[in-house]
């Protein structure tokens, strides 16, 4: 059987374990919060580049404008498309 000393000495070590889980999940909220906050920023930012995206999209022409008749050019010297291979 346990003395009293011996269960004093177990109840020093578990208030002790205790507080050091304390500290613990205080460090863990913390980082949470901080990690938590850096998503929402980098969720809001993803969202307003998609935005911009939206937009330039939607101000490209739908078709290639091909000139009437004429051969398609390339956009590197002007000259017209040729078959590679």
């Amino acid at each position: 059987m346990a003395t009293i000393e011996e269960l004093a000495d177990r109840v020093e070590r578990l208030l002790l374990r205790h507080e050091e889980l304390q500290r613990t999940n205080a460090l863990l909220t913390t980082q949470l919060a901080a990690v938590t906050n850096e998503r929402d920023n980098l969720r809001s930012r993803l969202n307003a580049a998609r935005g911009r995206i939206d937009v330039l999209l939607q101000r490209l022409p739908r078709e290639p404008a091909v000139p009437a008749g004429g051969p398609l050019v390339d956009g590197n010297d002007g000259g017209p498309l040729r078959s590679v291979g």
